[in-house]
């Protein structure tokens, strides 16, 4: 166990800042039955380019390392072609190449030290003949219905499925498994996918793990989550200040309105748990005013009661909320513009978006002299039309 902690205090550590615990025995029994620290995965799937709405879970992840955990880092590379082909096959691989670089940077921008952490690649275990009998059995006795239902909050719905989208969670639960875990972590929307887990998993001989759900950061428009797969919900880790700024101006963010409010929720979500983590407990988030004292807040609750209080205002909290959120994103910018392997790789997993942001293809009109000619003759023929409409008077 934590050398710094006794059992209580890293138990109390573990469940804390989460929105739902399932099966939070196992937990107690893993450090006052079996005396050891607990094992925990998180696990992502290889689509889209990473958000600000994964530092949720990566302040988590620091805390149960602070705690003593046990934690491992799943890259799901065939997860994301599962989805609906979100990752084609052929870039899956670059696509894995890139969450690593991306996730190990965001790790390092809250103070995790990822030497703690072990990184796990979907691929490298899920194709093996045990994994692939143990998915044919869960794949045995799952009606579509039933796993359609454990997926529709995380894998895209359509209203004639692909195959893979069905078998999507049935591979997570499986994880739990392969990956020698106590738990899993995950945001709320997971939250269909674990009681499958914890109801199937023992039909083939295998134990019910604990799961730990933290809070969802909503998209920036009318989206109830950010997405990978919705650029218009997310703000990009490598986002630049002035995309980030244009973002967030551009976001919805109503007046006196705190619930429901993804502004609101980001800077309680991210920027506060961000500090806080980075100081020790005591976050501050400072907010200027022009002619006025500037607000500065050490406590959530109260941001929101001035919110509603009209004290503070939409344009106040987004000028501030882009100059914290800038800071937060510049060393994993800093770090990608220094690593030409990090670059080329980005190249090469997102190759439609890199070339529609290097170059926007002109409209092309033709010959001018062929227009011009064009033109005329249909002038011309106009011009006789009218004139036959004349003498039939």
């Amino acid at each position: 166990m934590s050398a710094k902690m006794t059992p209580e205090e890293s138990i109390a550590l573990i469940k804390a800042n989460l929105t739902e615990v399932l099966n939070p025995e196992i937990i107690d029994d893993v450090y006052f039955k079996e005396k050891r620290d607990l094992k925990v995965y998180w696990g992502t799937a290889t689509t889209g380019r990473p958000h600000c709405g994964y530092f949720v879970a990566m302040v988590k992840i620091a805390e149960l390392l602070h705690a003593g955990c046990h934690v491992k880092i799943l890259l799901a590379d065939l997860h994301a072609y599962l989805d609906n082909m979100k990752a084609p096959l052929e870039l899956i691989e670059q696509r894995l190449k890139y969450y690593e670089f991306i996730v190990k940077s965001l790790l390092k921008a809250v103070g995790v030290d990822i030497t703690k952490l072990e990184f796990f690649k979907g691929s490298s275990y899920q194709t093996s003949q045990e994994y692939t009998m143990d998915r044919f059995k869960l794949e045995g006795m799952t009606r579509i219905s039933v796993a359609q239902k454990a997926g529709a909050e995380v894998v895209k719905q359509t209203a004639d499925p692909f195959l893979g989208g069905l078998t999507y969670p049935l591979m997570q639960a499986l994880d739990e498994q392969y990956l020698d875990v106590d738990a899993q972590l995950g945001g709320l929307d997971q939250r269909k996918i674990f009681t499958f887990a914890l109801e199937n998993l023992p039909k083939i001989g295998y134990k019910v793990r604990s799961h730990l759900m933290h809070s969802m950061v909503p998209g920036l428009g009318e989206a109830q989550k950010m997405s990978s797969s919705e650029p218009e919900s997310k703000i990009d880790l490598l986002d630049s200040p002035d995309v980030v700024s244009k973002k967030l101006k551009k976001a919805v963010c109503v007046p006196k309105k705190v619930e429901g409010n993804g502004v609101v929720a980001f800077v309680e979500h991210v920027i506060f748990r961000v500090a806080s983590l980075k100081t020790g407990g005591k976050p501050h988030f400072t907010v200027e005013r022009r002619d006025e004292e500037s607000l500065i807040y050490d406590d959530i609750e109260k941001l929101k009661a001035d919110y509603e209080a009209d004290i503070l205002t939409p344009q106040l909290l987004k000028a501030a909320l882009i100059k914290a959120l800038n800071e937060l994103l510049d060393p994993i910018r800093s770090e990608f513009e220094a690593s030409e392997e990090w670059k080329k790789t980005a190249e090469l997993a997102y190759p439609s978006e890199e070339k529609q942001q290097k170059v926007k293809k002109q409209k092309d009109k033709g010959d001018p002299a062929k227009r011009a000619a064009a033109l005329a003759a249909k002038a011309e023929h106009l011009k006789l039309k009218d004139g036959e409409a004349e003498d039939s008077k």
